[in-house]
């Protein structure tokens, strides 16, 4: 998967191939982008932080992570990457869905009862992995192995890295605990999917504050609070973002010019996009454009 791909990739998106529905590819941010958005998708994510320092969310909890370090993010949890004050943050992202490790039988034991239940957070286990749990050298080290199959593809490499999975799986049901900090409550998770995917499908055009409010049934006031407190800054500051992270990516990739990429991405006003652009970006759109071809 192109790795720019990552920051706009909806819960619907397709990660990974049909036939063998596993992929992992590096990130660097901020090199590659500035932050990879609140968002969710159905299948398991492994992150792993290769080198510096940077923040992880899973369902709203923040984690400050570093090079060793990894996080599990089961199927359809939200979560984000974002850089750590000015450093710089290298990491390596796995993907894969549960079914790769089902059985073709109707009845699979192991897949009702450990692997599904753990792929999709119903069975508890710690989001961030780090040297301090005892499965951490052994689940790195089966990690570095699934590299290096897939770098190499021998014959068969498929076979072993299911093996892998099972064997992470089975790690992180035997010694992983949930973390006992109280997070937001599944009806907050709830609300904040209906908003995330509603800015999804209609961020090109002017949405109000009263418009968004309405689609989870809160009221103009409720919603701006709720907003505030759950994703850490205002809604039409993440609104903005949104927005110039898609016309930051239209501009590495397309060679449609400024003016109608901003218009595309729901700014009415050049000059008002110029400034937000550059506040975000710290370079205007032209030399952004420059710098990534």
């Amino acid at each position: 998967m192109d790795k720019t791909q990552y920051q706009t990739y909806r819960e619907n998106k397709k990660h990974t191939p049909d036939d063998f529905p596993y992929n992992t590819y590096l990130c660097t941010i901020p090199l590659d982008f500035v932050s990879v958005k609140l968002h969710w998708h159905e299948e398991t994510e492994l992150i792993i932080i290769k080198k510096g320092e940077g923040r992880v969310s899973v369902d709203l909890t923040e984690y400050c992570v570093k090079a060793g370090d990894m996080v599990f993010v089961p199927s359809g949890k939200l979560h984000s990457i974002e850089q750590k004050e000015n450093k710089v943050m290298e990491y390596e992202n796995i993907i894969f869905k549960s079914s790769l490790l089902r059985s073709a039988e109707v009845e699979d034991y192991c897949f009702k009862s450990f692997i599904e239940p753990i792929c999709g957070g119903a069975l508890p286990t710690f989001s961030l992995i780090d040297e301090t749990l005892a499965c951490h050298s052994r689940l790195a080290s089966l990690i570095s192995y699934m590299d290096k199959l897939c770098d190499k593809k021998s014959f068969g490499y498929q076979l072993a890295v299911k093996g892998c999975l099972c064997q992470i799986i089975y790690l992180l049901l035997t010694e992983g605990e949930k973390k006992t900090a109280a997070g937001a409550s599944q009806k907050s998770l709830d609300k904040l999917k209906i908003i995330l995917t509603y800015i999804e499908e209609n961020y090109q055009r002017q949405i109000s504050v009263e418009e968004i409010a309405g689609c989870c049934f809160y009221s103009k006031s409720y919603f701006m609070r709720f907003f505030k407190e759950t994703v850490g800054m205002s809604f039409v500051e993440y609104l903005n973002n949104y927005r110039l992270d898609i016309a930051a990516k239209k501009l590495r990739e397309t060679g449609d010019n400024i003016l109608n990429i901003a218009i595309d991405c729901g700014f009415e006003n050049l000059s008002y996009f110029n400034r937000r652009f550059k506040q975000r970006f710290d370079v205007t759109p032209g030399i952004y454009r420059s710098r990534g071809r």
